[in-house]
C-alpha cells in the first residue's frame, strides 16, 4: 500500500511540472505582460523568464518538495529518526527557499511590489508564505535545536502537524486560484476560447494539483501499519542515538524497532 501511494504520489508532482513546463513552453505569449509586446526582445525574453519561473518556482518548492518532507517520516522507514528529521527540516527549508525566489520572480516580471497584491490569489499566497516560514522556525526549535522540554513537544507536536498539512492544503488552493485568475484574465484581455487547448491543459493542471494534494494528505493522515502499538514512537521525540521514550507512558522503543516495526 505504501509503495503504490509512494508511486501515485510522484507520478502526480510530476505530471503537474511537466504540465507548468508545457504550459510555459507551448503557450510563451500567455506570460507575457502587454508591456512587453511593444519591448525590445532581450526586455520580452526576461519578462516571460520571470513570469514562468513564478508558478515553477512556487509548484516545486511549496507543493512538490513540501509534500515530500510531509512523508519523510513515512516513507524512509529504514532511515534513523535524527535522519528522517534532517531529511524533514532539510526539504521544507529547500521548499520555503524556491517559494521565496517564486515570490522574487512575480515582483521583477511585474510593475511594482504593492501591484502584485490585489487579488485573493495573493492574499492567499501572503498568508502561506507567512505560516511556512513560521511553522518552519517553530519546529526547527521545538524538534531539532531541543529549546523546549519534551513536554513541551508534545503539546506543540499535534499543533505542528494541523498546521504543517493546513499549509500544505493552503497552498495546493492557492495555486488552483493562481490557475483561475490566469485564465480568466487570458479569456478576457485576450479572448482565449473557452474549448481551446490552453484552457484544457490549465484544467488537466489544476485536477493533477488537487489529486497530488489529496494523495499526499491521504497518507499523512493514514493510520501507521506494520507497527505493534508497544512499539510506536514518534521520532520527534527520539534522540539521535535513535532512542526515544514518551512522557504520558512507561513505553520505549528503539530505532531498530521502529524502524523494522517489529
Amino acid at each position: 500500500m505504501t509503495g503504490l501511494l509512494a508511486l501515485a504520489t510522484r507520478l502526480s508532482g510530476l505530471a503537474v511540472t511537466l504540465l507548468v513546463l508545457v504550459w510555459a513552453i507551448g503557450f510563451r505569449s500567455s506570460f507575457l505582460h502587454l508591456s512587453s509586446s511593444s519591448s525590445s526582445l532581450p526586455t520580452a525574453h526576461l519578462d516571460h523568464l520571470f513570469s514562468v519561473l513564478h508558478p515553477l518556482l512556487m509548484v516545486i518548492g511549496f507543493i512538490l518538495l513540501s509534500g515530500e518532507a510531509i512523508l519523510a517520516h513515512r516513507w524512509l522507514r529504514g532511515w534513523s529518526p535524527a535522519a528522517r528529521k534532517s531529511m524533514h527540516l532539510g526539504m521544507q527549508g529547500a521548499a520555503l527557499g524556491f517559494g521565496l525566489l517564486g515570490i522574487w520572480a512575480k515582483f521583477k516580471a511585474g510593475v511594482g511590489i504593492l501591484t502584485n497584491f490585489y487579488s485573493l490569489h495573493s492574499w492567499m499566497g501572503l498568508a502561506c508564505v507567512s505560516l511556512f516560514a513560521a511553522q518552519w522556525v517553530v519546529g526547527f526549535m521545538s524538534f531539532w535545536h531541543r529549546g523546549e522540554g519534551r513536554r513541551t513537544r508534545t503539546m506543540v507536536l499535534p499543533w505542528h502537524v494541523f498546521v504543517g498539512l493546513y499549509t500544505y492544503s493552503l497552498a495546493v488552493a492557492t495555486a488552483e486560484t493562481g490557475l483561475m485568475e490566469k485564465l480568466t484574465f487570458l479569456q478576457a484581455r485576450w479572448n482565449l476560447p473557452r474549448q481551446s487547448p490552453e484552457a484544457t491543459l490549465v484544467n488537466i493542471l489544476g485536477i493533477s494539483l488537487a489529486l497530488l494534494g489529496g494523495l499526499v494528505v491521504f497518507t499523512a493522515i493514514s493510520p501507521k501499519h506494520h507497527l505493534h502499538p508497544r512499539h510506536l514512537c514518534h521520532s520527534s521525540f527520539a534522540d539521535n542515538n535513535g532512542r526515544c521514550s514518551h512522557q504520558n507512558s512507561k513505553l520505549k522503543c528503539s530505532a531498530s524497532d521502529y524502524d523494522n516495526g517489529k
